[in-house]
C-alpha cells in the first residue's frame, strides 16, 4: 500500500527545499548577512567561537586552511582539491599567512539589459540610429519584450516604419538572443534564425514554433506530425531541440557576465566567494579550491535553550520549539548549500582545467543544463550556485562563477586578438574567413556579433596601423 506524506512532513520538506535553494543563490556577503540576521533575531540559534573545519569539524591550525581537507589524497593524484574555508582565513591560498587581502578589489559592474544590448549594438549601428535603439529599448519589459510597436517609434522620430523594424531586428540578434521581440513565438522564431547560421536545426522547427507550441507542450506528436506530413520521431526531436535551446522569455536568460539589473549602484567592490590556486603555490601542484562560508566557528542550537524549554508553560513552549526548528532548519540547509558548491566545483574545475591555467582561449563549451546532467541536478539548481558568484583564478583575476559557462569566450578572444594583429582593418568576411582556416566554422553575422560584444568597431570604421 502506498503510504503517502502527511501535511506536516510535505511542508516540512518544501520549507527546506525552499530555503537552500535561497541560501544556494546568495554571494558571499549576503549569506553573512543573512547569518548574523538570524542569530540576532532567533535565540535558539548560536555561533560557537572556535577555529574548526566546517567540512571535518577538527580544530584548525593558527592560520592557515584546515590540514586534513586541503591536503590531496595521494601526492601522485591531479585531481583539484575542493574544501569549505571560514571566512578569516581568507586568501590562504594567496597573500601571506596573516590572512592580508591584495590592496586592489575587484570592481563588478552591474549593467541593465538595456544598456547591455546598446552595448553590443551601437557598434554597428550609424551614428542616428543608436539614439532610436536607446529609444527602443527603453520599452522593454521585464521578459524583454517591446512594450511598443515600430509604427509608434517611426512616429516619434520621423522615421520610416521600415526603417524602425530593420532596427529592431537587428536588436532581435544581441544577447539574449530574442530581446525586443514582441511575444515569445518572435522571440524563439529569432532565435532559431541565428541558431540555423551554426547550428543544424530540425527541418519544420520554424513551422512547429509558428502553429503547434500548445500542442508540443502538450506532447501530441502524432497530431502535428500528421499536420505538417512528418513522423512522430522527427516532431519528438524538434521537441527536444526546442526545449534544449530556444528561451520564450530573453530577459529570463542567463545573459552577460554580471547581471545585477536591480543594483542601484554602477560599481559593487567585493571580495571573491571562491578561490583558486594551486597547493603550496607550485604550478606542479593540484589546484586547490577554496569555497568561502562568511563565518569562523560552528552554528550550532543553544543546548540550555533546549533544556530550559522542559521547564516552561505550555503556551511558551510552542514559541520555543519554532524557533528550534528555525534554528536546525538554517543550520542544514547551510550545510547543503556548501555541499552542493562543492559537487559543482569539483566537476568544473576538472571541464574547465585548461581555462584556469591557460586563459581564455582555453574556455571548453559548457552548458548549465550538461552539468546538471553529469551531477544528477536541476538546472536551476546549477543555475542559483552559479548566480552573482566570483572566483579568483591563480592568475589573481577574479572572474564571475557564470564565466565558465560562456560557449562564444574562445572565439571573441580569437577574434580579438586577429583584429590586435591586423596589417589592415579585417572585415568580418576576412575574419570568417581566417577562422574557417582555423577549423571554426561561424557565419560571418556571428562574427559582427562576437565584434561588437568585445567594444570593437567594424573594419571600416577602423584606422589602418601604421607600422
Amino acid at each position: 500500500m502506498l503510504i503517502l506524506p502527511n501535511q506536516q512532513t510535505t511542508t516540512s520538506m518544501s520549507a527546506h527545499l525552499a530555503q537552500t535553494m535561497t541560501l544556494l543563490g546568495l554571494t558571499l556577503g549576503e549569506l553573512q548577512q543573512k547569518i548574523e540576521s538570524e542569530l540576532a533575531s532567533n535565540p535558539a540559534l548560536e555561533l560557537m567561537e572556535e577555529r574548526t573545519c566546517p567540512m571535518c569539524r577538527r580544530p584548525l591550525p593558527p592560520s592557515g586552511p584546515c590540514p586534513i581537507c586541503s591536503q590531496p589524497a595521494s601526492m601522485e593524484s591531479q585531481d583539484p582539491i575542493v574544501f569549505i574555508s571560514p571566512r578569516e582565513d581568507f586568501y590562504t591560498g594567496t597573500a601571506s599567512a596573516t590572512g592580508e587581502v591584495p590592496d586592489e578589489p575587484f570592481v563588478s559592474e552591474s549593467i541593465d539589459l538595456p544598456s547591455y544590448v546598446l552595448r553590443q549594438a551601437a557598434a554597428d549601428l550609424p551614428t542616428e540610429d543608436r539614439l532610436v535603439a536607446a529609444y527602443i529599448l527603453t520599452h522593454l519589459d521585464e521578459d524583454g519584450f517591446l512594450t511598443t510597436t515600430a509604427l509608434e517609434v517611426a512616429r516619434y522620430h520621423h522615421r520610416l516604419p521600415s526603417e524602425i523594424t530593420a532596427l529592431i531586428e537587428k536588436l532581435k540578434r544581441c544577447d539574449p538572443v530574442g530581446v525586443c521581440s514582441a511575444n515569445p513565438i518572435e522571440a524563439m522564431l529569432a532565435q532559431v534564425d541565428v541558431l540555423s547560421e551554426t547550428t543544424r536545426v530540425p527541418a519544420l522547427t520554424r513551422e512547429v514554433v509558428e502553429k503547434y507550441l500548445p500542442q508540443i507542450s502538450q506532447h501530441r506528436y502524432p497530431e502535428i506530425a500528421r499536420a505538417l506530413g512528418a513522423s512522430s520521431q522527427q516532431i519528438q526531436k524538434i521537441a527536444a531541440f526546442i526545449s534544449e535551446n530556444l528561451n520564450p522569455f530573453p530577459a529570463r536568460a542567463h545573459w552577460g557576465d554580471v547581471r545585477n539589473p536591480n543594483s542601484n549602484d554602477s560599481q559593487v567592490f567585493h571580495q571573491p566567494d571562491i578561490l583558486i590556486y594551486h597547493l603550496n603555490e607550485n604550478p606542479s601542484n593540484p589546484l586547490v579550491v577554496e569555497i568561502i562560508l562568511p563565518i569562523r566557528g560552528t552554528l550550532r542550537v543553544n543546548p540550555l535553550f533546549k533544556s530550559s524549554m522542559k521547564q516552561m508553560e505550555q503556551d511558551k513552549t510552542e514559541e520555543w520549539r519554532s524557533d528550534i526548528e528555525k534554528a536546525n532548519l538554517l543550520i542544514k540547509c547551510i550545510q547543503q548549500r556548501s555541499n552542493a558548491l562543492k559537487l559543482l566545483l569539483e566537476k568544473l574545475v576538472v571541464i574547465q582545467k585548461d581555462y584556469i591555467l591557460h586563459g581564455d582561449m582555453k574556455m571548453n563549451p559548457l552548458t548549465r543544463a550538461e552539468i546538471a546532467a553529469m551531477l544528477d541536478m536541476h538546472e536551476s539548481t546549477i543555475s542559483r550556485a552559479v548566480s552573482n558568484k566570483t572566483v579568483q583564478l591563480p592568475s589573481k583575476k577574479i572572474v564571475p562563477l557564470s564565466i565558465f559557462f560562456d560557449r562564444s569566450l574562445a572565439h571573441r578572444t580569437l577574434i580579438k586578438q586577429m583584429i590586435e594583429a591586423e596589417d589592415h582593418p579585417l572585415s568580418d568576411s576576412e575574419i570568417q574567413a581566417m577562422l574557417k582556416e582555423k577549423g571554426i566554422e561561424i557565419a560571418r553575422r556571428t562574427v559582427a556579433k562576437y565584434r561588437s560584444m568585445e567594444g570593437i568597431l567594424p573594419g571600416n570604421l577602423r584606422q589602418a596601423k601604421t607600422r
